[in-house]
């Protein structure tokens, strides 16, 4: 059995879906609750430690310390009066589930947070896990309420099935569902406003052919609302000027598994934390386990069971490599910026996890930080090193695993040393496709695109509407104005002759080598129309721009989901050329009036 995402493979550029999955949808074979809950199992509480403090029966919501075990049993807290809003008809499909049973009374109860009447095999009891927190490779522990990392972890999202489905085994985890014993303190709930935006990008980011969780359901409470802060309107402001009352919700997120880097990092730590050697000797084989569960529900197609320990760690090692680089590869391919790429937030999966302060460039910019509380060194061009440090901490979480064996950890130094290497040459493959080349290795195609960087951000242009403009491969530049920010209106003759100049030598020195590009793996040079689509199968025409998601959730707070809906179609095909009204509406520039405006162009962390 495979537990990978579908679409994760080795390449830069993940397989793009190239039609709309729901015209090819087969008939249902999930079509009840009963049906569903046929296909529970549950791996990691049948095979892992549970927290030997826990109670019983999941009534375990308040913040406290966990010192061993790798998940908590902890129930769900069911929001009130729940209310359909969504779910991915999409994901549906894949998983041949009936659209039907996203508004069924038993399955909006679970999906809403109330497990206590789900039907056998299905369990009465949800789990949370803890986990440890680095930045850019440094340890923090002052996150936890307690100072000392025990208190780290799921706080407010809570698993509350396994499903093999397919032959493909599946998590449900609930965002929103209430206090956990790893809930800081906070009240465990997400709202609305937060929840849509989740709901939309994982889908929208599968579409994109980027490997990610997924999106199921989302349900929305009439009753519940808990205060945040939030941006006033208009305010320019850089953090929330006041506090709102919004309605809370839970989002379904789905995936093989929800194992972060920051669970490996949690155990690998009180192996040498620990003062007694049999604590010592029980972290290690926890952290043993957590990596051996790993593998089973990650990688279990390329790290063969029967291999020795050592050699299963470092295939581990050499896999998470290809798979991180191809995924910060793909996010700068369609302009994506993950805002907080810590390593609590990267799956150890190699899959797009987090959607908190996440966004997509407006505007072509290096340093572009959706969150206020990011800075450069997560802003969209650092990710890659963000991605490395990551791996590093990867690595370090490995290596008392193999400390037995010196050649061992040579071997899994060598591993973390060519990261840079791999992920310079991934990002290099991933700016080739996009300008049509097939390599960036003559010295010509990396000048090229270095004045193309510089020219972008002097113009500057949208990065979206640029490339896919640039697909169309037009005869002059003036399609490619369609990206320009700064119009001719708004330069002096000087400066927008000398802007045009610039941009129509760079634009024919594309054009030459374009005209000479020759795959070399082809027999005859491609033609500029396969270029053309092979540039618009990696360079999407629609991204999910903050600006339109806003009056999607301002919609949903009076209980109308239209424009959630909309959005869901557009958003699921990205790439696919739809109506004139489509295009009028969702492929322009971004208006002034959002430029600078709290919640649109930055955003505190969401919540």
């Amino acid at each position: 059995m495979t537990n990978r995402l579908p679409q994760k493979n080795n390449s830069t550029v993940s397989a793009i879906p190239t039609k709309d999955i729901r015209s090819t949808s087969p008939t249902p074979t999930i079509s009840t609750f009963d049906d569903l809950a046929k296909q529970a199992n549950y791996s990691l509480m049948d095979t892992l430690n549970c927290d030997p403090d826990a109670t019983e029966n999941g009534n375990d919501h308040s913040a406290r310390q966990v010192f061993s075990g790798h998940y908590v049993p902890v129930n769900p807290t069911p929001i009130k009066n729940p209310e359909y809003v969504a779910h991915s008809n999409t994901f549906f499909a894949e998983l041949g589930l009936a659209d039907t049973m996203a508004e069924s009374a038993d399955f909006m109860r679970m999906f809403s947070g109330d497990i206590s009447q789900v039907p056998e095999p299905m369990r009465k009891v949800g789990w949370a896990t803890g986990y440890a927190l680095s930045i850019y490779g440094i340890e923090y522990t002052h996150q936890c309420p307690f100072q000392t990392g025990n208190g780290y972890g799921d706080g407010r999202a809570i698993s509350v099935l396994e499903a093999v489905i397919n032959g493909q085994r599946w998590e449900m985890q609930l965002k929103g569902g209430g206090p956990t014993p790893y809930c800081r303190g906070a009240d465990g709930r997400a709202v609305l406003r937060s929840s849509i935006r989740e709901f939309l990008a994982q889908e929208h980011i599968h579409a994109l052919g980027v490997p990610t969780s997924r999106s199921l359901s989302l349900y929305v409470s009439k009753t519940e609302k808990v205060k945040r802060p939030w941006y006033s309107e208009g305010s320019r402001l850089e953090n929330p000027d006041m506090m709102v009352s919004e309605a809370v919700a839970i989002s379904t997120r789905v995936a093989p598994s929800f194992i972060r880097v920051g669970q490996l990092e949690l155990f690998a730590r009180r192996t040498r934390e620990d003062d007694l050697l049999d604590e010592q000797l029980h972290a290690m084989q926890e952290l043993e386990k957590m990596v051996l569960h790993l593998i089973d529900r990650e990688y279990a197609d390329v790290v063969d069971s029967q291999l020795p320990m050592p050699e299963k760690v470092l295939l581990l090692a050499r896999e998470f490599r290809s798979r991180l680089t191809s995924l910060i590869a793909n996010w700068i391919r369609v302009g994506f910026c993950q805002g907080n790429f810590n390593s609590d937030n990267c799956a150890a999966g190699g899959f797009t996890l987090d959607y908190g302060p996440f966004g997509f460039c407006d505007v072509f910019n290096p340093y572009y930080q959706p969150w206020t509380g990011g800075g450069n060194h997560y802003s969209f061009m650092n990710q890659p090193k963000a991605a490395q440090s990551n791996f590093e901490m990867f690595c370090s979480a490995l290596r008392p695993l193999l400390a037995s064996d010196q050649d061992d950890l040579l071997v899994l130094d060598e591993i973390q040393s060519e990261f840079s290497t791999i992920m310079h040459s991934k990002m290099q493959d991933m700016w080739a496709a996009k300008l049509g080349l097939s390599t960036l290795e003559p010295a010509a195609h990396k000048a090229l695109l270095n004045e193309l960087q510089m020219l972008m951000m002097q113009t500057p242009i949208d990065y979206t509407i640029f490339f896919r403009e640039l697909s169309l491969i037009p005869k002059d530049i003036r399609p490619l104005k369609k990206s320009f920010y700064n119009s001719s209106s708004d330069l002096n003759d000087s400066d927008s002759q000398q802007t045009d100049t610039r941009w129509m030598e760079w634009f024919v020195k594309w054009k030459t080598l374009l005209s000479c590009d020759c795959d070399a793996n082809a027999i005859a040079p491609r033609t500029l129309e396969q270029v053309s689509s092979q540039m618009k199968l990696v360079n999407p025409k629609y991204i999910l721009r903050e600006w339109f998601v806003k009056p999607a959730y301002q919609q949903a707070t009076v209980g109308n989901y239209t424009l959630i809906r909309e959005l869901q179609e557009v958003m699921t095909q990205p790439y696919t050329e739809q109506s004139q009204e489509v295009e009028d509406k969702y492929y322009r520039l971004k208006p002034l009036e959002f430029f600078k405006l709290g919640g649109v162009s930055h955003l505190s962390c969401s919540s």
